[in-house]
C-alpha cells in the first residue's frame, strides 16, 4: 500500500533544495492550499513537499493542508533551529518532543507554557518515525521549543531551557506537532542547529540560511529508504 508523505518547510531558502532534489524524480510544481509545492513518487511513497511561509500560524495550516487535501499519512518537518542546550552549529537533531513556549497565560494566573486546561503545551514525535531517523548516522536528539519570535535574547533562552528542558528552538514544529495529534497523523521533525539563539544569532542563522544547503535534504532522501 502507497504512503503519502507531506513535509512542511517554513523558509523559502530550506524548501528550495528540496524542490531542486525533487526534480530528479519528475516533481510537479503547483500552488496548494496557496504556498508552494512541489509532488512526486519515491518508490512506494507518495511525496509533497509545500513551503509554509515562517511561523506557527503558517506551519499550522500548511501540515492542515497537506492532510486533508492531499491525504497525508506521515507529517514530517525539516528547517533551521537554534541552540539552546548542549548542541553545536551544525548538528542535525531529531525532535522527541515540542513545547509551545511563548503559550503566555501568566498576567491572569497561569504558569508559563500553561493552557486553561491544565496542560502543558507539549507534543511527541512519532516513535517508530524517531527510531527510524535516529537509525541513521550522526544524528542527534532532543526536546524542541517553539515560538513565534527569533530567539536572540540570552535571557529568555535561558528561562526557556530551564522551563521546558529544551535543546533547541524554532518557530513551527510544535504547532505542526499540535495538528497532527488531533488528525491523529504521525509527525516527525528534522533540525539543523544554524545558531546560538544569543546575541550572534541574527548574522549566523542569515549565514547559513542563504546557502540553502542540501544537508537535510541528503537526509530527508536516505530516510525515504526506510519508510
Amino acid at each position: 500500500m502507497k504512503k503519502t508523505i507531506g513535509i512542511v518547510f517554513a523558509d523559502e531558502m530550506e524548501y528550495k533544495p528540496f524542490r531542486k532534489a525533487a526534480e530528479k524524480f519528475g516533481a510537479k510544481s503547483e500552488k496548494l492550499c496557496g504556498c508552494n509545492s512541489v509532488s512526486f513518487t519515491f518508490g512506494e511513497l507518495s511525496v509533497t513537499a509545500i513551503e509554509s511561509g515562517i511561523g506557527k500560524v503558517n506551519a499550522a495550516f500548511a501540515a492542515s493542508c497537506l492532510i486533508f487535501e492531499k491525504k497525508a499519512d506521515v507529517i514530517l518537518n525539516a528547517g533551521l533551529s537554534g541552540a539552546v542546550s548542549k548542541l553545536r552549529r551544525g548538528d542535525i537533531v531529531a525532535g522527541e518532543s515540542f513545547t509551545e513556549c511563548d503559550f503566555d497565560l501568566t498576567a491572569i494566573g497561569y504558569d508559563l507554557g500553561i493552557k486553561p486546561d491544565g496542560d502543558v503545551s507539549v507534543h511527541t514525535a512519532d516513535k517508530e518515525l524517531l527510531e527510524k531517523i535516529l537509525s541513521l548516522k550522526n544524528i542527534k536528539s532532543g526536546n524542541f521549543g517553539t515560538g513565534d519570535i527569533f530567539l536572540s535574547d540570552s535571557a529568555k533562552k535561558n528561562l526557556f531551557r530551564e522551563k521546558f528542558k529544551i535543546c533547541a528552538f524554532d518557530m513551527e514544529t510544535a504547532a505542526i506537532a499540535c495538528v497532527c495529534d488531533r488528525c491523529a497523523v504521525p509527525f516527525l521533525s528534522l533540525r539543523k542547529i544554524s545558531d546560538d539563539a544569543d546575541d550572534s544569532s541574527v548574522s549566523d542563522y542569515r549565514e547559513m540560511n542563504e546557502k540553502a544547503e542540501s544537508h537535510l535534504t541528503d537526509i530527508l532522501f536516505e530516510f525515504f529508504k526506510i519508510l
